[in-house]
C-alpha cells in the first residue's frame, strides 16, 4: 500500500496536492529539509503511539513539526494516558506506512490524529507521503480539514528556523 494509498487517498480528498517524490530518500527530518529546501521544522512528522488509557491500548498518530521533541508529561496529559512509540514493525501494520514515509493519509482504517501546535509556525508543511522518498507540500489548514485532527500542545519548545 503506502505511496499507492496516498495517491489514491489524496486523488479522491484533494486532487489539486501534488505528490513530489524524490531520487534521493528522505527518511529523516534533516535530509528532507535539505532536499526540499525548506527549515527541518516545516517538515511534518508523523509519529506513531499506543495510548494506555486504564488497559485499553489504541494506536494514535501526532504530527509534529520536524524540530519537536515530544513532552513525556504533556503527551500524557492530552492523550489521557501513558503513550509508547510503535516499534517500525507495529507502525508497517497500523498505518501501512513504513518509518521515514509516515503519514496521515491513506491508512487501512481510521486513526485518532492529533495535530502539535509546533505546525502552526508556517502556512506550508511538507509530511512525507507513504514513502522514505515522497513528500506532499500543504497548507497548514489543508492538513488540519483532511486529517480531522485535534490541536494539542505535546512538544517542547523549539526554535524555528526559517529558509527564505
Amino acid at each position: 500500500m503506502s505511496l499507492s494509498s496516498v495517491t489514491h487517498d489524496l486523488s479522491k480528498r484533494a486532487p489539486h496536492l501534488t505528490i513530489v517524490e524524490t531520487d534521493t530518500p528522505t527518511p529523516t527530518v534533516q535530509t528532507a529539509a535539505d532536499v526540499h529546501g525548506v527549515a527541518p521544522a516545516q517538515i511534518a512528522k508523523t509519529l506513531a503511539f499506543w495510548v494506555d488509557n486504564g488497559g485499553a491500548k489504541k494506536p494514535v498518530l501526532i504530527v509534529a513539526g520536524g524540530m519537536a521533541r515530544m513532552d513525556n508529561a504533556k503527551v500524557k496529559r492530552a492523550l489521557g494516558g501513558k503513550a509508547k512509540m510503535l516499534n517500525a514493525e507495529e507502525v508497517l501494520s497500523v498505518t501501512s506506512h513504513p518509518v521515514g514515509g509516515v503519514c496521515p493519509f491513506g491508512l487501512p482504517s481510521s486513526l485518532k490524529i492529533y495535530l502539535d501546535e509546533s505546525l502552526k509556525q508556517f502556512d506550508e508543511l511538507l509530511p512525507a507521503a507513504g514513502s522514505v522518498n515522497s513528500a506532499v507540500r500543504v497548507s497548514l489548514n489543508e492538513l488540519a480539514h483532511l486529517t480531522q485532527g485535534e490541536w494539542v500542545d505535546v512538544a517542547k519548545e523549539v526554535e524555528a528556523e526559517v529558509v527564505t
